[in-house]
């Protein structure tokens, strides 16, 4: 979702709704500490949860870390809730830069880096499907463009709705 429309606020509701007990619900925060606004609120409904702030560098080695000790904090009945992947995607270590990294050395370039990038981004997506809990996953979006030609032949971009700011198939996964 785009800014201010209730990633975060939804996923502790939903969370909640799983788990029955904000004690069971491990937030992992990327929001510049956004989340800690929505704990422990009466007028939301909201209860204690624990909480942990992910600050940059935004890597995939990170984020598995920060996943695997929230999993194993909230146990298998419990809620891990990412808030937000696209960082890990597009923020500062994210993919994005650990590709371009990649394609700067001598004998790469910007596709042959992206094996090793792509295995990065395999890996974190693997293990967040891995661990032994329920998760949940924010991520932030952006304008969705594609390239259609008009009825005089020619070709313009056109919005076609929001897409989120991550890998184009993870919100498959």
């Amino acid at each position: 979702g785009v800014s201010g429309a209730g990633k975060t606020l939804g996923a502790l509701y939903i969370a909640y709704g799983i788990t029955g007990d904000w004690s069971k619900i491990a937030l992992i925060d990327t929001e510049h500490e956004r989340a800690r606004f929505y704990a422990d609120r009466q007028d939301l409904g909201t209860g204690a949860f624990l909480w942990a702030s992910l600050l940059p560098p935004y890597s995939p080695e990170k984020y598995k870390n920060f996943v695997a000790d929230a999993a194993t904090v909230v146990g298998s009945d419990g809620v891990v809730i990412i808030d937000s992947s696209s960082h890990a995607w597009k923020g500062s270590g994210g993919v994005l830069e650990i590709k371009d990294k990649i394609a700067d050395q001598r004998g790469k370039n910007s596709y042959t880096a992206w094996n090793e990038a792509g295995a990065a981004q395999n890996s974190l997506v693997d293990t967040i499907l891995s661990v032994d809990c329920h998760t949940i996953v924010t991520m932030r979006s952006k304008m969705d463009y594609v390239l259609q030609e008009d009825e005089h032949g020619r070709v313009s971009p056109k919005k076609v709705g929001l897409a989120p700011v991550q890998r184009d198939d993870t919100e498959y996964e």
